[in-house]
């Protein structure tokens, strides 16, 4: 029960940590720390010196409301949008087709770049004159050139062929070359600046450039109810990035204005194609006008008498306004039959029916919307899919409106023409070449109304399509930070100093936990109590003081082994009899010292004056002769175990002047069976 209740103390004192020791251990390791941090920090600062300089630029658009300026202000067809869908915005923003456009204006597919001593930086153009004579298009495979700029003349090397040749003079313009570029030095006092230095163009693929503006452009919105978008771009050169940003802005506003004006340059081309046909109606009834006066020898018309011709004149123009819509709607049937299903369709032309004009209206949105997903989803995707639907539901509601617009036109002329009977009876006396004659004035001013209300409709959409708002607004234009955003000083040093203490910290904690050696009287203690430890050595590095030569000696290991000696001596048994005290010294591994505590505990215990024999049992590899300068094979324990015969006190030495009650006995011979020698008995 003791020795169980001994082993649970000791195993539960090993679990508590003593944190100054733990703290102390690390402290003596503190040049490792130094140079761990030393290192760090100079690496730190290496990589800042020659790390590339990333740069943020951003800019702020506001999107306008697609209605603006489709139409005059007076105009009763207004397109009306309730919210401004910032995710659809967002896509056309980062379509493949908008950002080619951008890539092929600015030809990004060519980059230029400075070679620097380590780092070679991009750089948005180039210190002198530079054309690029080949197009972004007809660019399929990728080319590099180098420029090496000298006193007189530029080296151009193209780095796929590696072949190089000089243009003398700092011009290519005049000289006959096959390079897609050609190079001038206009400014002779910014030589001095770039002579020497070493510059490459590269031309990529403008799929690729688009792509990786694709990658690299980032746009999102400024909260969640503001209709205002933010795009930013990090790159190295902030005059690029921001040239990118304002080319992306105004290419996107190019294409905003472009599909504002479809709406308007579809009507003007509708009524161009109708004023053919109505010129030569109006001039074939001016024809039959002026041949039926002939004709008839009528030279003018006289007015209709009192108030029955009042009447037939007011249903007359009942009867007109009928005719014209019938006419209208007929001519908006046949552009709709006419139409394909990617064509817009003529807007206000004077159907009085706010049903048709707002199915028209949602046609003409549904159009542009569904154009605006298949540039930037494809044809197959799901909402393009369900935008075509919703575009053949609307052509459907358009044509039953047509129709049923019609016949009521049909059912209202009807009653209106009776009505008109009944006038012509109260006026049977006006002749009938009157009637006739009003009857081609009629069909005249139905054309001739027809004709001039197509001309203003034209010419309201052409001051439309001239005056066609842009699609944004330009809140803020590009604007790049004006310190890098990587790499970030205080965080590289931050990093730097805690590496420089944690890897010295974390191979230290390692070496300790792998550690299996006892180096302190504490590392036994911790693991049990029931071990006497009995003294200390301390670790003597110079070789020529290992030895306790001097009984009067004041050197640690002197004191060390004094007091090694007193407590062997007290620890030994107590006997009555005058047989010497036996103290063996041993350890299962070689070189953990038995040789050195034996012989210098021997020799401690010499010098309290007590006789002491010191007996070298290492039958194998025996080390006691090496510090008393004596052969190694010279007789002593090994001898007297093979031959009992043998006089031991033959091989006594003393090997130390001042000891002189210390004797020893080497190992003797070694012999081929040390394990039946010492087993003998």
């Amino acid at each position: 029960m003791d020795e169980s209740f001994s082993n649970f103390k000791s195993f539960e004192g090993e679990d508590n940590l003593d944190l100054k020791q733990e703290v102390f251990k690390f402290l003596r390791y503190w040049p490792w720390f130094i140079a761990a941090l030393i290192i760090t920090l100079i690496s730190a600062y290496v990589y800042l010196r020659f790390a590339p300089r990333i740069y943020q630029t951003s800019a702020k658009m506001k999107i306008l409301d697609e209605s603006d300026g489709l139409e005059l202000p007076t105009s009763a067809f207004v397109f009306k949008r309730v919210n401004i869908n910032l995710e659809n915005e967002i896509e056309i923003l980062k379509s493949y087709l908008i950002l080619e456009q951008v890539a092929k204006e600015l030809k990004l597919n060519t980059r230029f770049y400075e070679e620097g001593t380590i780092q070679t930086a991009q750089i948005a153009e180039l210190p002198f004159d530079y054309e690029q004579i080949i197009h972004p298009d007809s660019i399929s495979t990728a080319l590099s050139y180098s420029i090496i700029v000298k006193d007189k003349s530029f080296e151009i090397t193209n780095l796929v062929t590696d072949k190089s040749f000089e243009i003398l003079g700092h011009g290519s313009v005049a000289s006959e070359h096959n390079l897609p570029f050609k190079l001038k030095l206009n400014d002779g006092s910014a030589l001095n600046k770039i002579i020497g230095k070493k510059f490459i163009v590269k031309y990529g693929l403008l799929k690729s450039a688009a792509l990786g503006l694709k990658s690299k452009i980032k746009v999102e919105p400024i909260g969640e109810q503001s209709d205002l978008l933010e795009m930013t771009i990090k790159g190295e050169s902030k005059a690029l990035s921001e040239l990118i940003l304002n080319k992306l802005m105004d290419v996107f506003n190019k294409d905003g204005i472009k599909d504002r004006r479809s709406v308007s340059q579809r009507t003007m081309e509708f009524i161009d194609e109708r004023f053919e046909s109505l010129a030569f109606q109006l001039d074939s009834i001016e024809v039959s006008y002026s041949d039926f006066k002939q004709k008839n020898n009528v030279i003018d018309i006289e007015t209709d008498a009192e108030l029955g011709l009042q009447q037939r004149s007011r249903s007359e123009e009942e009867v007109f306004k009928i005719e014209q819509q019938l006419a209208l709607e007929e001519l908006l049937h046949e552009a709709l039959k006419a139409n394909a299903e990617s064509e817009l369709l003529p807007t206000n032309i004077g159907i009085e029916s706010g049903n048709i004009n707002s199915l028209i209206n949602e046609y003409n949105l549904a159009i542009l919307d569904r154009d605006k997903l298949v540039s930037s989803a494809g044809v197959n995707n799901p909402t393009v899919q369900i935008a075509q639907s919703k575009l053949n539901d609307l052509r459907s509601n358009i044509t039953r409106s047509l129709n049923s617009y019609h016949q009521q036109l049909i059912v209202s002329q009807k009653q209106l023409q009776g009505r008109k009977q009944k006038f012509v009876g109260e006026v049977a006396q006006i002749p009938q070449k009157e009637k006739l004659m009003k009857a081609i004035a009629r069909e005249q001013k139905v054309k001739q109304s027809l004709y001039l209300l197509l001309l203003t409709k034209r010419e309201e959409a052409a001051i439309n399509n001239a005056i066609t708002e842009p699609s944004i607004k330009v809140v803020d234009y590009a604007i790049s930070g004006s310190g890098p955003i990587s790499p970030k000083s205080n965080i590289v040093y931050a990093g730097a100093l805690l590496g420089g203490l944690l890897i010295p910290f974390g191979i230290l904690y390692l070496i300790f936990m792998l550690d299996t050696k006892l180096h302190s009287k504490e590392d036994i203690t911790k693991m049990t109590s029931k071990i006497p430890v009995i003294g200390e050595i301390p670790d003597v590095k110079k070789k020529g003081n290992i030895i306790f030569d001097d009984p009067n000696a004041r050197t640690a290991l002197a004191e060390s082994f004094r007091i090694l000696s007193s407590n062997v001596d007290y620890i030994l048994p107590v006997t009555d009899d005058e047989k010497g005290k036996v103290i063996y010294c041993t350890s299962t591994i070689k070189g953990e010292g038995k040789t050195y505590i034996s012989l210098n505990l021997s020799l401690a215990l010499s010098s309290i004056n007590k006789r002491v024999l010191l007996i070298g049992a290492d039958l194998r590899n025996p080390q006691i002769h090496s510090h008393i300068d004596q052969d190694k094979h010279k007789p002593g324990l090994s001898n007297y175990l093979h031959e009992p015969s043998y006089n031991w006190r033959e091989s006594l030495i003393s090997g130390f002047e001042k000891h002189p009650n210390h004797h020893i006995i080497l190992s003797g011979s070694i012999p081929p069976n040390p394990a039946q020698l010492l087993t003998n008995g």
